[in-house]
C-alpha cells in the first residue's frame, strides 16, 4: 500500500450533504441516465428536503454527469485537446486491443474519495487502480502508470474529463504509440463496459459495508479487485474470469 495512502483526509462536507451524497451515489447507480432534475425529485421521494441547485453542486463535487443527451457536468478543460472516438463499429476482439479508464465516487465515514481504474476492453480484466481525495489528474496518471507495466493497448479510451484530457495523461499515452480515444459528450454507451464495473464494485463491495477510513478503502477495495480479476465468473465471459480470458489460460483439464 502506499505510503501516502495513509495520509490521506477525506474530502468532507456537512453530514446532511454526505447523507445527499450516499443517497445520490445510489440512485446514480441504478438510474445513471438521471440528471439534476429528476436527481431533485428522486431524492424527495426519499424525504429529503433538497433542491436543484443543491443536487447540482453535489453532482459536480462527484463527479456525476447524466449518460444521455443532456447539460453536462463533467467539464473538459476547454484549453485541452479533445479526441475522436476511435470504437464507433470496432470489433474488439483480443486482450490489450482496447483499455479504457474513469472515475467513481466512493463514500468513508465522514467524507468520500473517488476511485480510478483501468480495464482492459475485451477482457474486462481491471490492471490497475487508484484512490485520490481530489478530483485532480494525478492519481489517473498514476493508475495509467501502473496499468503500462503489464503492457500496452493498441487505443485507450477515456471520456472528456479534464483528468483524461490532461498533457500529463494524454502524453503518457502518446510517448507509448497508444491511440487515443474519447467519448463523445453524453454519449451513454462510449465506454459502457466501465460504468458496469463501477455497478458491480458499488453493489458487490461498496454498498455492503462503511470505510472508517482510506487505509481499510484501500485494503477492502484492493481484495474486491483480486477477487474479482481472479474468482469472479462473468456470463458475458463465457463464465469465465477476466484474468482467465485476459491471459488466455484454458479453464478445461485433460483427463
Amino acid at each position: 500500500m502506499p505510503r501516502s495512502t495513509f495520509y490521506y483526509e477525506p474530502a468532507g462536507e456537512s453530514p446532511f450533504n454526505l447523507c445527499v451524497m450516499a443517497a445520490l451515489d445510489r440512485v446514480y447507480t441504478k438510474f445513471p441516465y438521471y440528471g439534476s432534475p429528476r436527481m431533485t425529485a428522486a431524492l424527495r421521494q426519499q424525504q429529503f428536503n433538497v433542491n436543484h441547485k443543491r443536487v447540482e453542486r453535489l453532482m459536480r463535487v462527484m463527479g456525476l454527469h447524466a449518460i444521455a443527451p443532456s447539460r453536462s457536468t463533467s467539464r473538459p478543460d476547454k484549453t485541452h485537446r479533445i479526441y475522436p472516438y476511435l470504437l464507433r463499429d470496432l470489433d474488439v476482439v483480443r486482450p490489450n486491443q482496447v483499455w479504457c479508464s474513469d472515475i467513481t465516487y466512493i463514500g468513508v465515514r465522514g467524507g468520500f474519495v473517488y476511485l480510478t481504474a483501468v480495464m482492459d476492453w475485451f477482457s474486462r480484466y481491471v490492471l490497475a487502480w487508484e484512490l485520490s481525495n481530489t478530483l485532480d489528474a494525478e492519481f489517473c496518471v498514476a493508475a495509467l502508470f501502473r496499468a503500462l507495466m503489464q503492457g500496452r493497448p493498441e487505443i485507450f479510451n477515456t471520456d472528456q474529463g479534464s483528468q483524461f484530457t490532461s498533457a500529463a495523461f494524454t502524453g503518457c499515452l502518446e510517448e507509448n504509440n497508444v491511440r487515443i480515444s474519447m467519448d463523445g459528450r453524453g454519449r451513454c454507451f462510449d465506454n459502457i463496459f466501465i460504468e458496469r464495473l463501477w455497478r458491480s464494485v458499488k453493489y458487490e463491495e461498496v454498498y455492503l459495508k462503511e470505510y472508517a477510513d482510506v487505509p481499510q478503502t484501500y485494503r477492502d477495495l484492493g481484495a474486491y479487485f483480486e477477487r474479482y480479476n481472479h474468482e469472479r465468473l462473468h456470463q458475458s465471459l463465457g463464465y469465465r474470469t477476466p484474468a482467465d480470458v485476459h491471459f488466455r489460460r484454458s479453464t478445461t483439464t485433460s483427463a
